[in-house]
């Protein structure tokens, strides 16, 4: 019986050990240029992982996976604090020193913009969303907010010295926001904002906290974090994913370059003899509206390809803890599993669909550099690696679930 139990013993030891190995922990001190900062309050970005620095400024987060992760630290006094850290095959160890939040003297007086609350509006829209979820979402300290609207490139940029603060009623969780970067471009139409979530769940009844399991799942499932998780572990039809590509063509509707060229400089030519405006008669105005049309429009149409994505053939391993995908054209996703929903149809992020495609969630993920690596978790590791259309462009902030989020069995 003893040596059963020694063998017990020794086999749950084993096993323990096996664990440890594959997690790590970051550690390290919180510290300004003298001294450590107790108090200090240190998150992964992503996650609803989170401590507090001790009385020296020290901190451990354990049981990490290998994987790149986004320290946030947050003080009274002292600027915010992002810091990347990788986990490969050992646990890290790191010196995050913050500087002080001094308030400069042309700081101290703000001058109104009749326009803030517009841009802030703006934010919102772009940043939160639209989703139904949007609406039950609010941004608590707005005043932290920096705006402002470059006319000459019709871009508005929001910055923030200080975490952004978003209550979420729908999901059930209050985000801490670093925000590095937004950018809209009316002209374009493109937005692009990078930043460090943390989240924390809210207080909530038994029938409240079933009512956010709920509404999780459907954020959940068909996001772009569901997808790439089910690409990691190449699971993408079992998870509902149909992968096909969005491939762009000649538009049939445009002459080519240089026959619109050729038909402009024309014009020009016979305007600067006769002199448009003395003259404008001896013009044929319609003929310059056609082909200034002409010209305006885009040279390439979109095309829902039929062909099916293959994943053995998509899907690459980069290292250890990374996988790698590159592809020509665009890639276009369907998830099955759920459907298109009136609030998303009546946007601007529909994407076209041959008739007899259902009316599946449909996104499309262009591909801005060579290609894309993600983690088993779903995470993204070139944040501008990629540019969403359709539904995950629809999705936003207010959709969002932590990295480390476990969905339902089903």
């Amino acid at each position: 019986m003893i040596k059963s139990l020694l063998a017990t013993l020794i086999f749950l030891f084993a096993c323990t050990h096996v664990i440890a190995q594959n997690t790590f922990t970051i550690s390290g001190i919180v510290r300004d240029h003298k001294d450590g900062l107790p108090g200090a309050s240190i998150y992964l970005s992503g996650y609803k992982i989170a401590t507090v620095a001790d009385n020296n400024g020290r901190f451990k987060l354990s049981n990490l996976k290998p994987g790149s992760y986004d320290l946030l630290v947050q003080i009274v006094g002292y600027l915010p604090y992002s810091k990347s850290v990788i986990i490969s095959d050992q646990s890290v160890q790191v010196d995050l020193v913050l500087k002080e939040n001094v308030a400069q003297l042309d700081e101290v007086t703000v001058r109104a913009d009749p326009n803030r609350q517009k841009y802030i509006n703006q934010f919102k829209e772009f940043f939160i969303g639209k989703t139904p979820n949007a609406l039950q979402c609010k941004i608590l300290n707005p005043q932290v907010l920096n705006v402002d609207f470059d006319i000459t490139k019709s871009t508005l940029t929001v910055s923030t010295t200080e975490f952004l603060v978003v209550e979420n009623k729908a999901l059930g969780y209050r985000l801490k926001y670093m925000l590095d970067h937004f950018e809209y471009n009316s002209r374009t139409h493109i937005i692009y904002y990078s930043g460090h979530p943390f989240f924390e769940e809210l207080k909530a009844s038994a029938a409240k906290k079933k009512k956010y399991i709920a509404a999780r799942e459907i954020a959940y499932y068909g996001s772009s974090q569901h997808f790439f998780r089910s690409l990691y572990a190449n699971k993408t039809k079992e998870e509902g994913f149909i992968i096909n590509k969005m491939i762009k063509i000649p538009n049939p509707n445009r002459y080519p370059e240089y026959v619109i060229n050729t038909n402009l400089e024309k014009i020009k030519i016979l305007a600067e003899k006769t002199g448009i405006r003395k003259n404008a008669g001896k013009i044929d105005t319609a003929l310059l509206s056609f082909w200034t049309k002409q010209r305006e429009m885009p040279r390439t149409i979109d095309k829902f390809s039929r062909a099916e994505v293959l994943t053995d053939t998509l899907v690459h391993p980069f290292n250890e803890n990374l996988k790698y995908i590159s592809y020509t054209d665009a890639l276009l996703i369907q998830y099955t599993k759920e459907k298109e929903s009136l609030a998303y149809s009546k946007t601007g992020f529909w994407i076209f669909r041959p008739l007899d495609v259902p009316e599946n969630e449909i996104s499309v993920a262009n591909l801005m550099g060579e290609g894309v690596r993600f983690y088993e978790n779903g995470g993204i590791y070139d944040s501008r690696s990629l540019l969403f259309e359709g539904y995950w462009a629809y999705e936003k902030v207010a959709d969002m679930v932590p990295m480390d989020y476990i969905p339902l069995q089903k």
